[in-house]
């Protein structure tokens, strides 16, 4: 099936009456990791501010949970379980419709040693197909140097990104690309970053745009984000979006 075994529907209802976007699908695939619970993450109030722009922040009791989950998001057994299954799924995903992925992680480092764990299952894959579009810098280690590209090569790459025939198919990024990106042969969002309100809607609006024959986009939840989608969905509705789900 193109859309898992349980799917909910998200359409901003005006949008995609318009044929301006297309639905947005949910699924769930943290129960396909196998982890016991106590092993996954904890997404609740206390971490529901915790963002990307934490990682650096001064306010020591936040950036020590926010270290906290990126250790456990990122311990070595879960990034392969997530690794694994996300290849099986795109794998999947691509025989039943041609079309790219994005892989959103919380840290660089994870986004780093997700590719690795991929490129492990699918050598194939590191030529052209796998690519982290991530900043950084001279001072990180040599393991990331080849994922901190120029600003002109990373637009480079969003180009080819863009192009459905071009065999740059899926893109690992933290926070690059999740805003005023628009890849329309785009149809896959694997989500492993927390998330919330408009940021959360900004970087699932990456997969609703029109192309071809595209039913849909795709949201692959590997974190728990059910509730924030929820709640932010409530300001879409409430500006004339709607949301629904059913089984298929």
């Amino acid at each position: 099936m193109v859309f898992g075994d349980y799917i909910s529907i998200y359409d901003i209802q005006r949008a995609v009456a318009d044929k301006a976007t297309v639905p947005i699908y949910y699924e769930s695939r943290i129960s396909k990791l196998s982890l016991n619970a106590a092993e996954l993450p904890k997404l609740d109030a206390e971490f529901e501010e915790i963002t990307e722009g934490e990682e650096l922040t001064k306010k020591e009791k936040l950036k020590t949970k926010w270290a906290a989950l990126e250790a456990l998001v990122g311990d070595p057994k879960r990034i392969a379980l997530v690794a694994a299954d996300l290849v099986a799924h795109f794998e999947k995903r691509v025989e039943a419709m041609d079309g790219k992925a994005m892989i959103v992680c919380m840290s660089r480092r994870i986004c780093v040693d997700l590719h690795n764990a991929l490129i492990k299952l699918r050598p194939e894959w590191a030529v052209e197909t796998l690519k982290v579009v991530m900043t950084g810098s001279a001072e990180d280690g040599p393991d990331w140097q080849k994922h901190i590209r120029s600003k002109d090569a990373r637009r480079k790459l969003a180009n080819r990104f863009k192009d459905a025939k071009d065999p740059f198919k899926i893109v690992i990024v933290r926070d690059m690309w999740l805003t005023g990106f628009d890849a329309p042969c785009l149809h896959t969002m694997y989500a492993d970053k927390p998330m919330q309100g408009h940021g959360l809607m900004q970087a699932i609006a990456r997969v609703n745009r029109v192309f071809r024959d595209k039913p849909g986009g795709l949201v692959v939840d590997y974190l728990g984000l059910a509730d924030q989608l929820k709640k932010a969905l409530i300001t879409y509705t409430e500006s004339g979006g709607q949301g629904h789900g059913k089984k298929g």
